[in-house]
């Protein structure tokens, strides 16, 4: 918790790098308290610094809550996961058979729940990304965004955007 405090007193960004079981639960409620000080953190630190959020493992239980708080989460494929209970909770409550990905990876998280921004094929890549990220993102609320080279017409017609959404929706 002393890092995201002092990002946020200094204006940096805050870059969490996730790969956890969660919580102990022999350890009873102590082992909970934790994640109440990183969740306030999260919630104060929004809108002031960014917070993004790599999932480099399987993450369980409290441990998606923090990623769930943050501007944007990175996933790496086939190895990285997110849900509040795993595969095996699931079928000893619902007697439903589900795999890690279906539950919680790189593919649902994008594809299905947009939980998460980008799924990437290894850690290295997934890190490679964050620093591009920055390209585009100023450090904190204090600074403005990058100026970026710009080679599209501004007063070019885009008709496809009419029906990004279906009337439906």
């Amino acid at each position: 918790c002393k890092i995201m405090d002092m990002a946020v007193r200094v204006g940096a960004p805050v870059i969490g790098l996730n790969d956890s079981g969660g919580a102990r639960i022999q350890e009873g409620v102590s082992s909970l308290a934790g994640y109440a000080e990183v969740f306030r953190r999260n919630a104060e630190a929004s809108g002031v610094v960014p917070q993004i959020s790599v999932i480099m493992g399987p993450c369980a239980g409290g441990a998606v809550y923090s990623p769930a708080m943050t501007d944007f989460i990175f996933m790496v494929r086939d190895s990285s996961y997110m849900f509040v209970t795993g595969p095996d909770v699931v079928k000893t409550v619902t007697n439903e058979i589900v795999t890690a990905e279906e539950l919680g990876g790189a593919g649902t998280h994008t594809k299905k729940s947009s939980v998460a921004d980008a799924a990437f094929e290894n850690d290295i890549e997934a890190l490679e990304a964050v620093r591009q990220l920055f390209d585009f993102l100023p450090l904190n609320n204090r600074e403005k965004p990058p100026v970026r080279p710009f080679h599209d017409d501004p007063a070019r017609i885009e008709n496809r955007l009419d029906s990004l959404i279906p009337d439906s929706a």
